[in-house]
């Protein structure tokens, strides 16, 4: 495993939308574990394969509630709303109040290639839409209603 560079705002990578992974093979399952080591080495709750270089529907996420691989993921449902501060590993300092919906699931295959599904509420929830969103080359800050202080 190796702990990859984020790649920041100017990079036009971030703004492509990702292919779909065909198979799953060695690469892919180094990214993950790359991705992985990256995420909780940058103290984030959740990193896109584009945002390490990589245009790749891969995503990885951990709110707190244990990790999460997500290869070719697609929101299948979402309800409710919540509006809350968000930022991004790729816009180091930026934070804006963001609406989301409060309640997503999400389709997507495992390391293993198995189609499964997952919910969440709240943070997870908007995990899922900010990393799937990096994946259609789409970032946080075109959703941004009103800016925060930098940190």
């Amino acid at each position: 495993m190796a702990i990859r560079k984020i790649l920041t705002s100017e990079d036009s990578v971030l703004h492509k939308k990702c292919r779909t992974v065909e198979k799953i093979d060695d690469r892919i399952l180094m990214l993950l574990d790359d991705m992985t080591e990256t995420l909780y080495d940058s103290g984030g709750v959740g990193l896109a394969a584009p945002q390490v270089g990589v245009l790749r529907r891969v995503v990885v996420i951990d709110v707190g509630e244990g990790l999460l691989e997500l290869i070719n993921p697609e929101i299948v449902k979402s309800s409710g709303t919540q509006t809350d501060g968000e930022g991004c590993l790729s816009y180091p300092g930026k934070y804006g109040m963001v609406t989301r919906p409060n309640k997503v699931t999400v389709r997507a295959l495992n390391r293993d290639g198995e189609t499964f599904e997952v919910s969440g509420e709240g943070l997870l929830a908007r995990a899922f839409c900010h990393e799937l969103d990096h994946l259609d080359g789409r970032m946080f800050m075109e959703l941004v209603s009103e800016w925060l202080e930098e940190e």
